[in-house]
């Protein structure tokens, strides 16, 4: 076979690679929308985005389209899915309940659902579901969930039986293990005690109250207006996101809002019209992993390298849409950021620049995926010249790309869902040469020895997944079935 050169297609070239420095920007808003079109341009960013300070916002705009086949603009006003975000709402409404003495937050599953069942729900507090120390394996950590489940409705009582009702992976609050199971969960209580359905409680209870006209719970069937859809990136440009039942994420996921509606749940949350002051601190204290009830408290670091910021917020992740609000309770500074394309990896790091503008920082400009570069010549050369060339970038140009970790990994899991499974394993080995600190990285290359029939070096690598973090339920569920019977020849495998 001859081997062609690897043609990079670049993308530097629309995006300037460096920001002015903020003396030089008229204002914050002008430096603010620079930046945010920067990683549109690289399109690592296409949705909406809001940011705000005690003030007031100061930016709110949208980027891209809401639909591409029709050229939709995004708008203030588009509605996106906010996966996981709706964890904060389900939080909420559960506190709600608690202050009206109709829960305590030390009930067991057993006695708030009586039908599920007493072996194991006996032990689990609604505390532990909030904060995801419940143990209850997540139904969206299956293997083959996404592949067989997803497309499905179900009645809430027949999900939560087939598919929430495992067996407990550890022992209720002794580890973290982010958890969509006992979120599902926790909507199943929310009907059970208010008699209503978890959307019309939300509503109820938080939406109508809040002015929030244009949030509520995602059904597919419904004409929704200004609803954007869900894309992937490709490097030859967008594809539609795979199908998905919104009646599966249900509590854990299935809300939609705007920027706008976000934001006046931000504002709410400096007064006590939502929950008592004491519950709501409840709620915004870290336990396990830095983890309150439906929030994460953790320091986010600017762009300077120094400077940290203690915030509260939450991503979320679902087909075609990642979601991302950071909040500053300091400066009551937040950032909003609905996408609808996928790009989950880069708004954490683009919700950093955003805030390094607000704090008089120049912001880092966003760099090129050295993925996306790469998966340009996939079908084209050999694997071996691809993982060639990224050492040579990596090595003379280690600024022109993103190197990071979840790049070679992006790059893994095309191949290994386009069934090249050898070509995979190759990539995901070289991510644990680059890596070798992150469990992450691990995980998957024991999901790529797994797909291709080898459980030895399998279970080697999902055992140093889970040496790095501890706290990965999936790599101690995939262990479980792994290891051999008592009495069995351990494994010589290594990576």
């Amino acid at each position: 076979m001859t081997w062609s050169p690897l043609r990079l297609v670049s993308v530097a070239a629309v995006v300037l690679l460096s920001v002015p420095a903020l003396a030089g920007a008229p204002n914050r808003q002008q430096a603010l929308d620079r930046l945010v079109t920067q990683y549109h341009q690289l399109r690592q960013f296409n949705g909406a985005v809001l940011v705000a300070d005690e003030k007031g916002v100061i930016l709110k705009k949208g980027y891209g389209s809401a639909n591409f086949e029709w050229n939709v603009p995004n708008t203030p006003d588009t509605k996106f899915r906010l996966a996981s975000i709706t964890k904060q709402f389900t939080a909420t409404v559960i506190l709600q309940l608690v202050a009206e003495g109709k829960l305590k937050l030390d009930d067991t599953l057993s006695s708030a659902l009586p039908d599920y069942r007493k072996d194991t729900g006996s032990r689990v507090t609604i505390t532990h579901l909030l904060n995801h120390t419940s143990g209850i394996p997540s139904y969206t950590s299956a293997p083959d969930f996404f592949a067989k489940v997803s497309r499905n409705p179900y009645a809430v009582a027949d999900f939560v039986k087939q598919f929430a009702s495992g067996d407990l992976q550890f022992e209720p609050g002794s580890k973290f293990a982010y958890n969509n199971s006992g979120y599902y969960l926790l909507g199943a209580i929310i009907e059970r005690v208010t008699g209503k359905t978890y959307a019309q409680a939300v509503q109820e209870r938080i939406f109508t109250p809040l002015g929030m006209k244009d949030s509520g719970f995602d059904v597919s069937a419904t004409v929704l207006p200004k609803r954007a859809s869900g894309y992937e990136v490709t490097p030859d440009g967008y594809v539609n996101a795979a199908y998905l039942d919104m009646s599966l994420p249900y509590a854990a996921g299935s809300l939609y809002s705007t920027v706008e509606d976000m934001y006046r749940w931000d504002r709410a949350l400096y007064g006590d019209t939502l929950l008592p002051a004491e519950l709501k601190q409840k709620m915004f204290t870290p336990g396990l992993e830095h983890y309150g009830f439906g929030w994460t408290m953790d320091a986010l670091k600017l762009d300077d390298g120094k400077t940290e910021l203690a915030t509260i917020g939450h991503s979320g992740g679902i087909n075609g849409f990642s979601t991302r609000i950071f909040r500053v309770a300091a400066g009551r500074e937040v950032v909003i950021l609905l996408d609808n394309t996928s790009r989950g990896d880069k708004v954490k790091e683009l919700a950093a620049g955003l805030f390094s503008v607000l704090h008089g920082l120049p912001p880092r400009a966003p760099r090129p995926s050295i993925q996306e570069a790469l998966s340009a010549t996939l079908d084209t050369v050999p694997i071996a010249r691809t993982l060639a060339t990224y050492r040579e970038l990596k090595a003379t140009k280690p600024d022109a790309y993103d190197f990071s970790e979840g790049q070679l990994n992006s790059l893994g899991y095309k191949l290994l869902r386009s069934g090249r499974m050898t070509d995979a394993i190759e990539v995901f080995k070289l991510n644990v040469e680059m890596f070798p600190a992150e469990g992450n990285v691990y995980d998957s290359l024991g999901e790529a020895y797994l797909a291709h029939g080898d459980k030895d070096l399998a279970r080697v690598n999902y055992r140093k997944a889970l040496e790095l973090t501890p706290t990965n339920a999936g790599a101690a569920s995939v262990l479980k079935q792994l290891e051999p019977q008592s009495g069995a020849p351990a494994s010589k495998a290594t990576p």
